[in-house]
């Protein structure tokens, strides 16, 4: 089995729990997850299956979408309300208008330069910083560009704040609702997180591991698998001759003439690749100067094709 499938992940699981949960639905080994959601944390989770987790590192990349809630009022070890609360603010919140948080909300639309949190798991010479965290030790972390391609305010009942973000990869929300409450000051933390998206994968057409199960009971988990070119929709597709088919299944790059359908192609331009089975070998780029297609990705399992699959 080899493709996407669209994971709601619930409270209280990790995303590693995730992975080895469906490995006991699926009865599979080689499974892998797209990017860590906290326990505490809900939402999109995309998970790789089989040939598929060669795209875990590409889905990573994309950017995602989140609805948050902000609690004002407090700040906690770990930023969000799972952890110990280190101050709190009552008379500085009274002071907030909703005019204020608007103001300070969208003023984080853009790049900003972000603290990583303790309680994350970014290395630090070779050790992860929750861990550090939890044996007490807190050091310096250097801030890191990150980018809020859109952030909106769905409700505010204060002390709490409905957000919805989107982000680039390494944004921190939690770290994001602490900076807002550092702005207004009055201090802020995140009480709840659900991911809506990651690239075309939305919360509306996921599913719950129960569902999960029971699909593959019922012999309809193809139904939610997607295909690993589907992630592609926009790239070209291009097949390559028969008589040339042998290069594409060794890795090899092959001239503009040894495809069918190739004209018009520019130069470095990503395209899918295709063997006259219709099977999807991978993704290649093409060079103008020498006119010839080269791999970027493979996706295809040599052993497959001696097997005759």
């Amino acid at each position: 089995m080899d493709g996407i499938i669209n994971v709601y992940k619930e409270k209280g699981y990790t995303s590693h729990d995730v992975v080895a949960k469906m490995r006991g639905i699926l009865r599979m080994k080689k499974i892998g997850h797209t990017g860590t959601l906290d326990p505490a944390a809900e939402g999109v989770l995309p998970v790789c299956l089989g040939k598929g987790t060669k795209l875990c590192d590409m889905l990573t990349d994309k950017t995602k979408s989140y609805r948050a809630v902000l609690l004002l009022g407090q700040e906690t070890d770990t930023q969000d309300t799972t952890g110990a609360v280190l101050a709190e603010y009552p008379e500085q919140l009274q002071a907030v208008t909703e005019e204020a948080v608007r103001e300070a909300v969208v003023s984080f639309l853009g790049t900003y330069m972000q603290v990583p949190p303790m309680y994350s798991a970014l290395k630090v010479n070779g050790k992860k910083l929750y861990e550090l965290a939890r044996a007490g030790k807190e050091i310096e972390r250097q801030a890191r560009p990150v980018e809020i391609l859109d952030i909106q305010i769905e409700e505010i009942t204060l002390p709490r704040v409905t957000i919805h973000v989107t982000c680039s990869k390494g944004t921190y929300i939690r770290t994001l609702c602490y900076d807002i409450g550092r702005k207004l000051g009055c201090g802020g933390c995140m009480e709840e997180l659900i991911r809506t998206k990651v690239s075309m994968f939305t919360v509306e057409n996921s599913f719950t591991l129960s569902q999960i199960e029971e699909r593959k009971q019922a012999g309809t988990l193809q139904e939610i698998l997607m295909p690993i070119d589907a992630m592609f929709p926009t790239y070209r597709q291009i097949k390559v001759k028969k008589n040339y088919e042998e290069l594409l299944y060794n890795g090899n790059p092959f001239y503009l003439n040894q495809a069918e359908k190739a004209e018009g192609v520019v130069d470095q331009e990503q395209v899918r690749i295709y063997d006259q089975s219709d099977r999807f070998i991978g993704l290649y780029n093409y060079d103008k100067k020498s006119r010839m297609f080269k791999i970027v990705k493979m996706f295809f399992d040599k052993e497959e094709q001696t097997r005759g699959l």
